[in-house]
């Protein structure tokens, strides 16, 4: 039986516009669980490039890699910064809207 030759899939590599960064994000948000939006921001920065990201927070290249990874627990105002950096805003709308 012939093996099939899988390699993974990294979401960064296809980001390549404003627009794809901000629905990935929002549909992060939308699931609601605070891993999966940590890690989607980590992958945006990934695909903007994380040293500038890093330098435009004034947080550590390895912190922000760290915080942004699937074992990271990043504070909210690292989010915040991030979000900011990436050019990217946070909006709340109602549950029922």
């Amino acid at each position: 039986m012939a093996r099939t030759k899988t390699r993974l899939w990294d979401a960064a590599k296809h980001l390549e516009t404003e627009e794809d960064m901000a629905a990935y994000l929002e549909a992060a948000l939308e699931d609601g669980e605070p891993t999966l939006v940590a890690v989607a921001l980590g992958d945006i920065a990934r695909a903007k490039g994380m040293s500038q990201i890093a330098r435009e927070t004034g947080l550590g290249r390895e912190s922000l890699y760290k915080a942004l990874s699937p074992d990271g627990n990043p504070e909210f105002s690292t989010i915040l910064k991030v979000v900011r950096a990436l050019g990217l805003r946070l909006h709340a709308t109602s549950v029922d809207a």
